[in-house]
């Protein structure tokens, strides 16, 4: 292999920072590396900044650390020692104008049984659980339905507005029905598959399979984000070109050409990868290989926002690591997290006290300030009077007085909808890929941090293979 191999990276997101750097330390320093990145910063929807003197993190926040992919790489880049885990305190699901405790046992909100729902789901679903597994299981091996349409048919629909909508909701920025069960929960489609004789036995013994993990579910990094950005930018050796949108990708013997429009001169490359969202990446092969071109772009976003708020610092708060909302109800917002009450590093007495309410998923998107003018004020107000709203309920004093900064970040169709069928029309689409060009981003293999990183990885392994 040249060790003047000349290769493109169109993305400048977690994925595209970590093949890049995955590129660089099987290339070395001479190969040429070129990270295009369309927005004006690096990061996509991870970005640290700065709300009321403190760094945090305004699109995700945390990553799974039972998944290998984000800890080994934090590892690998001697960050080891920024991660941190949650505090004890557990969320709570606002319904009915008032908190309850998160269904626990659970798999992703789907509870064990109908005694963790009891007084948080209608008395008519908590019945209809309790004789589920008397019901014959109506399950075809290899099909895909949504986890919405699954979790109503079986134990009913307050369970799903209130306990599986919540939790998926902060995942996905989607409700269950508009997630797939393959997508979202692939066990469970794997035990059911099996001939699992119910839904409560299926996820009952999930549960119990994973009751011997010892450790934290989460963990984040002190300083953000941010750290690991800067680290894999570094380590990549890359110095990415902001404001660079590519407007199409064509072959070119062996390889690809890149065009930037009016903007600049065409690019030769040896390979590509495409660490883009999939409706993004179907624009750029729309020319060049519309049979992968037309499942991509079927893929849907969906979109969020997040208003980051910091309080006077000693502000009390409900005592839980966040509020999610349920389905139907009257707030506004989908779901609060009080950070300084989640991660022990954001609690220091003498800082503000930081929460992030969320807003807006899929088929509920929240309008832009070209859309309606002063729809950040109005995001901003909403948010604190929901709090207020919570607090009461918790017999905790208001805190809209004591606001000394907030921070309003919007995500665009920040995440790919996982809609049943996704994973095999994704798995199609990376089997037909063309020789020297790769995919790679949340739209493929998950949308967490760590599935993230994995899906770079196979990427760039898949761009040496080709090269050799």
């Amino acid at each position: 292999m040249s060790p003047r191999v000349r290769i493109a990276i169109v993305g400048g997101g977690i994925s595209g920072l970590t093949a890049a750097y995955r590129l660089r330390r099987a290339l070395g320093p001479d190969a040429h590396l070129d990270l295009l990145e369309a927005s004006g910063r690096v990061g996509g929807v991870l970005h640290t900044t700065t709300v009321g003197g403190r760094a945090v993190d305004v699109g995700a926040e945390a990553f799974i650390v039972r998944r290998p992919e984000a800890l080994e790489l934090v590892t690998e880049l001697g960050l080891a020692d920024r991660i941190v885990s949650p505090t004890p305190r557990r969320p709570a699901v606002w319904s009915g104008k008032r908190l309850h405790p998160l269904p626990s046992p659970a798999l992703m909100g789907i509870p064990a049984g109908p005694a963790v729902v009891d007084g948080l789901a209608d008395p008519e679903d908590v019945d209809r659980m309790s004789g589920e597994s008397d019901r014959s299981m109506r399950w075809e091996a290899g099909t895909d339905t949504s986890v919405g349409q699954l979790v109503a048919d079986r134990f009913g629909p307050s369970v799903v507005a209130r306990s599986v909508d919540p939790m998926l909701g902060g995942v996905y920025s989607s409700l269950a029905g508009d997630i797939g069960v393959r997508e979202a929960l692939p066990a469970l489609a794997t035990r059911l598959d099996a001939g699992a004789p119910s839904l409560t036995a299926a996820v009952g013994d999930l549960i119990a399979a994973g009751a011997g993990a010892s450790g934290p579910v989460f963990g984040a990094l002190v300083g953000g984000y941010q750290v690991l950005l800067d680290a894999l930018r570094a380590a990549a050796g890359v110095e990415p070109e902001i404001s660079c949108p590519v407007t199409d990708v064509t072959p070119s013997g062996a390889g690809w050409v890149l065009d930037f429009g009016t903007a600049r001169d065409p690019r030769p490359y040896d390979t590509v990868l495409l660490a883009v969202p999939a409706w993004a990446a179907g624009e750029l092969l729309g020319r060049s290989a519309p049979d992968l071109s037309a499942p991509l772009r079927a893929v849907r976003g969906a979109s969020s926002v997040v208003v980051s708020i910091a309080l006077a610092p000693g502000t009390e708060l409900p005592d839980h690591s966040g509020v999610l909302v349920g389905t139907g109800e009257a707030l506004r917002a989908k779901a609060f997290t009080f950070s300084s009450q989640k991660w022990a590093h954001l609690s220091d007495a003498d800082r503000p006290v930081s929460v992030r309410a969320s807003f807006g998923r899929f088929g509920a998107v929240v309008p832009d300030e070209t859309t309606e003018p002063g729809v950040d004020d109005r995001l901003r107000r909403e948010a604190l009077e929901d709090l207020d709203e919570v607090c009461r309920a918790a017999g905790v004093a208001p805190v809209s007085s004591r606001v000394v900064d907030a921070y309003v970040q919007r995500w665009d169709d920040g995440l790919p909808v996982y809609a049943p069928g996704h994973l095999a029309a994704m798995s199609q689409v990376l089997a037909a890929r063309p020789s020297r060009l790769a995919l790679a981003g949340s739209s493929y293999a998950g949308v967490g941090v760590p599935a993230c990183i994995g899906r770079a990885g196979r990427a760039a392994a898949e761009l040496l293979a080709d090269l050799t």
